[in-house]
């Protein structure tokens, strides 16, 4: 039963230790590393997590050299993000290029073959952006991540303010100011605003700060808020 024990602690050890690695090596890689991958760090990501599962519960293993081995790959990692941030050569070789799928209309089927993509990846991929008629896109590219970017053909766009030439407020990040019924005071001194300010605000529109969710203030000064709204006679449909 000791030793059971033993290895139980051991385990735990391992794991907290292999987690805080990883967590550490992804803050160093950056946000791109959990978001879209390319192929490079694809590579790296299933390396790092093999080498932190095998921290963790393989007992035999060497401690010390799973944890080196995860601090080499990341720090790999990392110096070629950086050099492929300052040399276009080595960006292409490591991260890659968008391979034009369909040009002016029409499917390049050397570049599909060469890039193993074939027509019911295609058309997939069209369902999944909306288009359900592959005569409405005029290219496609496929990019170095593996999603398919879609440019569809003039009559097919979809119409824009721009078009109709109408006057539009100019836009921009909205402060929340308050979240979960506290005021970020903080929030409010970056747009020029106070607490007083706020709370004026509010008692206008006859609401209380304790039962917000969350409040934001957009760049026309514009107060839009959140209520701690439940409704239990909603029917669960989502499951």
């Amino acid at each position: 039963m000791d030793f059971f024990n033993i290895d139980i602690l051991n385990v735990i050890v391992r794991s907290v230790v292999a987690m805080t690695t990883l967590f550490f090596m992804t803050k160093l890689l950056g946000k791109k590393q959990v978001s879209e991958l390319s192929l490079f760090d694809y590579v790296v990501g299933i390396s790092i997590g093999n080498f932190a599962s095998e921290m963790a519960i393989n007992l035999e293993a060497d401690f010390f050299n799973a944890f080196t081995a995860i601090v080499v790959f990341g720090l790999i990692a990392f110096f070629i993000s950086v050099l492929t941030m300052k040399s276009l050569k080595l960006r292409k070789f490591f991260v890659g290029t968008p391979t034009i799928l369909i040009q002016n209309g029409k499917m390049n089927y050397n570049n599909m073959k060469k890039t193993k993509f074939d027509v019911n990846d295609l058309l997939e991929e069209a369902r999944g952006n909306g288009y359900f008629d592959l005569s409405e896109i005029e290219y496609a590219l496929l990019e170095a991540n593996g999603k398919v970017s879609f440019l569809p053909k003039g009559e097919y766009k979809n119409l824009v303010i721009k078009d109709m030439n109408l006057k539009v407020q100019k836009q921009g990040l909205c402060a929340n100011v308050i979240i979960d019924g506290n005021i970020m005071t903080h929030n409010l001194k970056n747009i020029n605003k106070d607490e007083k300010w706020l709370l004026h605000e509010l008692k206008v529109l006859g609401k209380n700060v304790s039962e917000i969710l969350l409040a934001t203030v957009d760049i026309n000064d514009k107060l839009t808020i959140y209520d701690r709204y439940h409704d239990e006679t909603v029917h669960k449909v989502l499951e």
